[in-house]
């Protein structure tokens, strides 16, 4: 798959959100997570809900890191996820869990996000 950025916006979930942008975030569906830099986070007055949550990098080095909540947008896209609050030297990505809130694909093609589709419902019987 071709690797890939978006522009995003993310807010503090709240009656009346105020947006923060974050410019060239990473799609990777690789990453069940989306790691926003903690600065960003700050910003945007998301704060800490987990702290020193255990992840393993594709290195397969163990880190930490703190995880708090965000209202996600990405063009016609929005979801409420659960948001890291990267490192200097980590990756700033888009994560998996976010593409399915979103309920989106890659189409790696034309290196952008479409829209899944209808979502699967309860079975009837």
């Amino acid at each position: 798959m071709g690797i890939f950025a978006v522009n995003l916006q993310i807010a503090k979930p709240m009656s009346r959100p105020s947006f923060v942008q974050v410019r060239r975030i990473i799609v990777d569906t690789g990453s069940e997570a989306t790691w926003i830099p903690a600065d960003t986070l700050r910003k945007a007055r998301i704060t800490v809900r987990k702290k020193d949550q255990s992840f393993v990098m594709a290195n397969g080095e163990h880190v930490t890191r703190n995880v708090g909540y965000a209202i996600i947008r990405c063009g016609k896209f929005e979801t409420i996820d659960e948001v890291v609050f990267a490192q200097p030297d980590d990756l700033h990505l888009l994560g998996a869990r976010t593409l399915e809130g979103f309920n989106a694909v890659v189409d790696a093609r034309g290196k952008k996000l479409v829209a899944a589709g209808p979502m699967p419902a309860a079975a009837v019987g």
